[in-house]
């Protein structure tokens, strides 16, 4: 399947220069015919440095001048996708790379239109915060209600899509309240949509971790509003 499958694997980034290196050299190795797509979200810590110093023929980067957040970064690099299938990698390591066949896997025998990796349908995962989990489901719960999905991870950052869908929708979203407004559209424009389990090794706040409270307020909001809004 790896290859004869050619996708484009877009990678949001801020701040991750301690991780970014070898998240670029995974997407490479994973077997499929790839081109990577880099966009840095406007970073401090050196990545937009280390970014610079890439020379390889399958890897493009951009650059935001400002911090735009998330969702503007991944529009941007859907942009520049040109491959069948489109994937999206957060730059963190906390998803698992060798899981790309079990996720592409309903795109390519016609299956999905879109595909999420689910971090609790039973994959292995790193044991982390109550609190966090509760909001994520609390989350999804609210998105199922408005979309009439039956979805388990609605906020899981590892999504792929068909780049020909992709194109059709209008996103305007741009930071993590991409997340609910995919998930909106896309079951508003009736795609085909499949859950597969992924694992999932979750960082702390000291490791990294951007995501918030204000993040999940946020979502609520963007959830009802995505809900008509085009």
């Amino acid at each position: 399947m790896a290859e004869a499958t050619s996708i484009s694997v877009v990678i949001p980034v801020y701040n991750e220069v301690a991780t970014i290196g070898e998240v670029i050299q995974r997407v490479l190795t994973s077997g499929f015919e790839t081109e990577v797509i880099v966009v840095d979200d406007a970073s401090t810590d050196g990545t937009r440095d280390y970014l610079k110093r890439i020379e390889h023929p399958k890897v493009q980067c951009f650059y935001h001048a400002v911090n735009r957040g998330k969702g503007a970064a991944l529009r941007l690099g859907f942009a520049a996708a040109k491959n069948p299938i489109v994937i999206i990698q957060d730059a963190d390591l906390e998803y698992d790379l060798g899981e790309y066949r079990r996720v592409l896997e309903p795109l390519l025998d016609g299956r999905a239109d879109m595909v999420y990796g689910s971090r609790f349908l039973g994959g292995p995962h790193r044991v982390m915060f109550f609190w966090h989990y509760a909001g994520n489901r609390l989350l999804t719960l609210l998105s199922n209600m408005i979309s009439d999905l039956n979805l388990s991870d609605m906020e899981t950052g590892m999504k792929a899509f068909r780049r020909d869908k992709l194109l059709g929708l209008r996103l305007s979203a741009d930071r993590f309240t991409f997340e609910p407004e995919i998930t909106c559209k896309a079951a508003r424009a009736r795609w085909k949509i499949y859950e597969v389990p992924i694992s999932y090794s979750g960082r702390t706040y000291e490791e990294g971790k951007k995501i918030g409270w204000r993040d999940a307020i946020a979502a609520i909001a963007a959830i009802l509003y995505y809900r008509f809004a085009d």
